[in-house]
């Protein structure tokens, strides 16, 4: 049995619109309502929405702009389909086209020609095929979930290129891939838009591209930042937070999750699996520019060396011209190896880390005894005792206060320069982009032969995985690289 177009008549008038439904009447596959103004028209949605409406321009009360707003405004996906033509005299022509630019579909000219309205009408019968078609597949692509990627936590380089490779090894195993657009956060909503399909391979995408919510994984290989929202979710600490995320989980029976990002991200993984059935394969890949996780190299720590670096010489270059001191605070939360490890590729001065024990009256002393010096300290450098004083100083300019408090004048300009977000969205290089091709295959191969809660780890060229519960999230400088990022007093400690 073929489904009849439901076609809602809104005229004012009684004459035209009694016309309407005499010329609409004739046609036995619509099914024909009609209101006389937007209010009964509303009313009239509600108990049953219409394919078709056909509304008068201009209606005393609510006209047809706000009706057309207020219908395919509605949250419920139903109403957005919704194919609005509008109708008024020809010399009101200008003002129908600029209300299509506004919500409407299509416009006829009254007095409406017969002809004319069964041709639209038609056409409007196509447009709606197609959508409802459309709004099918995407019920059953999106009523449950093979594998979700979660990505959460600060942007870092090789976010998207892991999101690409990921895709696509699974989708060559036969495996559905979705994402979360706004990590855990969409997970605890569980809308209908809190997530996305992602298709790597290009014939794939051509045949799904007309699907909302469908999107194309390759061009993400080499991308900067993150296609998927990455901020951290700081309300994902909350137990009953991560419950509903769990829900949402359930409900759409997720056979494989695969979170994405650093120790923090790593966290709320480990929350959530505590509400999930373990025969949810769980996974880790660590995306994070400050490799604040022990045992393995992280994608994105390589771009974010090379690129900090490189802002470290600029300095250096800047303070020989002006014989000036920058103080430069850089990224490095726990161990400080982001700063570390900028600082000795630049060869500035001196690296002052979360762990650092500094002589300020020797660091003040040589400097006065220097034309120029460039000291980088990691944005975690006494962050605690920072936050219990209350103090909004970066690290950088905190550290210059303790200078200062030696009581020993500095007889050089000293400029403090804070962390510099665009790191975060460096292009990734070649090192992290293969980082990220291996942590991606070795995923998709523990998730085939049914492994879980397991990290890929590549260190020193070795690969391997770490189990969730051996995985250290403190990573530890090593001490002999102390030693090389003291060139002003060559006394640091660790």
């Amino acid at each position: 049995m073929i489904e009849k177009c439901r076609i809602l008549v809104v005229e004012n008038d009684a004459e035209t619109r009694k016309l309407y439904m005499n010329q609409l009447g004739k046609n036995k596959d619509y099914l024909l309502w009609e209101a006389k103004n937007s209010k009964e028209a509303l009313k009239m949605s509600e108990k049953a929405v219409p394919d078709i409406v056909i509304c008068s321009l201009k209606m005393p009360g609510m006209d047809a702009k706000e009706l057309c707003k207020r219908l395919k405004d509605n949250p419920d996906s139903a109403y957005s389909g919704i194919y609005f033509i509008v109708t008024a005299p020809l010399e009101e022509k200008g003002e129908m086209i600029k209300f299509m630019n506004e919500g409407a579909d299509d416009y006829l000219s009254t007095p409406v020609d017969a002809g004319e309205l069964q041709v639209r009408l038609r056409v409007a019968q196509k447009v709606m095929s197609k959508i409802k078609k459309s709004a099918f597949e995407w019920k059953r692509m999106f009523s449950e979930f093979d594998v979700l990627l979660i990505e959460d936590g600060g942007c870092a380089p090789g976010y998207n290129p892991v999101t690409a490779f990921i895709t696509q090894h699974l989708e060559d195993q036969g495996r559905e891939v979705y994402a979360a657009r706004e990590g855990f956060k969409s997970l605890v909503l569980g809308g209908d838009d809190d997530f996305v399909r992602l298709v790597y391979d290009p014939v794939l995408f051509k045949k799904l591209d007309h699907i909302s919510g469908v999107y194309h994984a390759a061009p993400l290989s080499e991308a900067r930042g993150a296609m998927l929202r990455s901020e951290r979710y700081g309300e994902f600490k909350n137990k009953e937070i991560v419950e509903k995320a769990a829900i949402t989980a359930k409900k759409k029976k997720i056979k494989g999750i695969i979170a994405i990002g650093g120790d923090g991200t790593l966290r709320g993984l480990c929350s959530l699996c505590e509400f999930i059935p373990a025969s949810v394969q769980t996974f880790f890949i660590p995306v994070t520019i400050d490799s604040d996780l022990s045992g393995t190299d992280c994608i994105g720590q390589h771009t974010g060396i090379e690129v900090g670096s490189e802002k470290i010489r600029s300095y250096m270059a800047d303070a020989r011209t002006h014989k000036r001191v920058y103080i430069v605070e850089m990224m490095g939360a726990r161990g400080g190896f982001h700063a570390l490890h900028s600082c000795l590729g630049a060869r500035a001065h001196l690296a002052v880390l979360p762990s650092s024990k500094i002589d300020h009256k020797k660091a003040v002393e040589a400097i006065n005894k220097r034309e120029e010096c460039v000291i980088v300290v990691a944005e975690g450098y006494k962050r605690d005792e920072r936050e219990a004083k209350g103090e909004k100083m970066n690290a950088a300019e905190y550290f210059y206060e303790e200078l200062k408090q030696t009581g020993i004048k500095i007889n050089k300009k000293v400029v403090c320069e804070p962390f510099s977000r665009d790191i975060r969205g460096a292009a990734p290089n070649n090192q992290d982009i293969t980082l990220a091709q291996r942590m991606a295959y070795n995923v998709a191969s523990y998730l085939k032969v049914g492994t879980s809660r397991l990290m890929p780890a590549v260190l020193s060229g070795r690969e391997y995985a770490i189990p969730f519960h051996m995985i250290k999230t403190e990573n530890e400088v090593p001490k002999d690289l102390l030693a090389l990022s003291d060139r002003l007093t060559g006394q640091i400690a660790p």
